[in-house]
This record gives C-alpha cells, structure tokens and sequence, in this order.
C-alpha cells in the first residue's frame, strides 16, 4: 500500500519529463510500459514491488539517489515526500501516510535548507520521514504484527474478530478515523470474548468473560502477576485498562484524531499477538 500510494503522490506533482528522467536516473525506463502518468506510476510500483523478491537480495535492487544507493522503493517514498502541500490534500496522501505508520515511520516538519538564506520570505517546511520506534528491537514491525496476527487469527478459526480487524485496516486507510477505532473497539472485545468462549466460559457479558479469563480458567488465561488482570477492580488492569481506552467520550483538545488512530492500531496488533500466541500455544479445545 504504501509503495503504491508513493507513487501515485510522486506522479501527481512531477510532469511526465520529469517522470522520465526519474525512471532513467533509476534504471527501469524498460520497465514502464505506459506514457501516462497514471500507468507510469502502476510500473513504478510494479518494478518497487518486484525488487523485494529474488533475485533482487542486497544491493542488487538499490538505484542511485541524492541520498546514496537505496532501494527502489524507497527512493519513490523519499520522491513522494518531497510533493508540494497542495498534493497532500489528495486522497492518495491519507493512505501513503497510513502505509507509512504501519511500516513504522511517520513524517515531521522542518525549515526546508535548500531554501534561499539571504531571501525576506518565509521559508518553507519541508517534510523528513523518521522511524517511530528503534530498528533493532525486535517484535516492533506493526506490518510484521498485523501479518501474524490476520495467518493466527486464520489458525484459531476467529472469524468474527478477523472481520473486525479487516474492517479497521481498511476504514484507517482510507482516512476514516472513527470508523477504524469503532472497529479496533470491537476487535479486542470480539476475539477475547472468542477466546473465553472457546475456553468454556458460560457468561454472555463481556466483562464477565474478561473475569473468566483471569479467575475462571486454570491454568488462569490472562496473568494477574502481570496485572494484566485482577480480582480487586481497584487494582491496575492492562486488559480493562486497555478497553477504557478504546472508549473514551468524544474528541480532546489537541489531539490529533490521525494520531490516536495510529497509537490504537499500534497497542491493539502488539496486544493481540500477545494473546493469540498465548491462546494458540495453550492448545485449542
């Protein structure tokens, strides 16, 4: 998604010379197939795609930037970036954005220093893509997370709650904040309600089935030495915790709307994980 969505940005604010000196520069000129902007960036992001496969390992893929030799991909993310701020009012903006996020990295502004110094005028923000979280920790990939979580969600039969998380993926790319939160709300109740369900538990009420998990059940499902669950409501939960957080009541000022959609799709596929590979490595009834 976020190579494609790259690319139609990168198309829609380059002429088509400047298209096709992109393309030379980059060594895939014999890759593209139409002289239109729109197919140009449909082989812009076949030949990006394609460059993740074999034979393409190492620096076999990589293509010549102004920042050194990177991958194909990339360097039509780092092109996209640059677009202009009337470009990211665009559609194809939210979801590269998005594409962004979910691959770990977000965007921030700073004065642009290709500017001229000695002029009066305003100087320009220009856009810099930054990791959100440290590279060599591992089990951080949301895109990573998202994969195993949809093939485990697959394993364990949870077809309710996959419907959920597939609805929230799709309503965040396409923008729709609220859409992708109702959604993620409805996720994290579904498969743990799935869960207890699969594990005996008799109630109908949500809450009651959470209970189950944490004092029902033996060996107990959620761990009360990881206060990810406790008999005293008073105490800290992770697990209720977690639920009040995906149901505040309305929006807070200054808050951005974008970025709390990010943050619940982030915490939701880490915790899921967690608990679908402990439900999966439990053993299914």
């Amino acid at each position: 998604m976020t190579i494609v969505a790259a690319a139609e940005i990168a198309a829609a604010f380059n002429s088509h010379s400047e298209m096709e000196i992109w393309e030379v520069q980059w060594g895939i000129a014999d890759e593209v197939a139409s002289s239109g902007k729109a197919g140009r960036a449909v082989s812009w992001a076949k030949a990006a795609i394609a460059r993740t496969q074999p034979p393409y390992l190492g620096t076999l893929g990589e293509v010549l930037t102004e920042n050194g030799s990177v991958s194909l991909a990339r360097a039509i993310v780092e092109t996209a970036v640059k677009a202009p701020p009337a470009t990211r009012d665009k559609p194809e903006w939210k979801k590269f954005v998005a594409g962004l996020r979910l691959d770990g990295f977000d965007l921030i502004e700073e004065d642009d220093d290709s500017e001229d110094r000695f002029t009066f005028s305003s100087r320009r923000k220009a856009l810099r893509m930054i990791r959100m979280l440290p590279e060599a920790i591992p089990g951080l990939s949301f895109r990573e997370a998202e994969d195993e979580v949809n093939a485990l969600l697959d394993q364990l039969g949870l077809t309710v709650a996959k419907g959920h998380l597939s609805r929230a993926m799709s309503a965040y790319q396409r923008g729709e904040w609220s859409g992708a939160n109702g959604e993620l709300r409805n996720f994290y109740e579904s498969y743990l309600n799935e869960i207890a369900d699969r594990l005996g538990c008799q109630a109908t009420d949500s809450k009651a089935k959470r209970d189950f998990l944490g004092s029902g059940v033996s060996p107990a499902f959620l761990l009360a030495d990881y206060n990810e669950w406790h008999q005293n409501n008073q105490k800290p939960q992770f697990v209720q915790g977690l639920m009040s957080r995906m149901h505040p009541h309305g929006g807070h000022p200054g808050l951005s709307e974008e970025e709390d959609a990010t943050f619940r799709i982030q915490i939701t596929l880490i915790t899921a994980r967690l608990f679908l590979r402990r439900f999966d490595q439990r053993g299914r009834p």
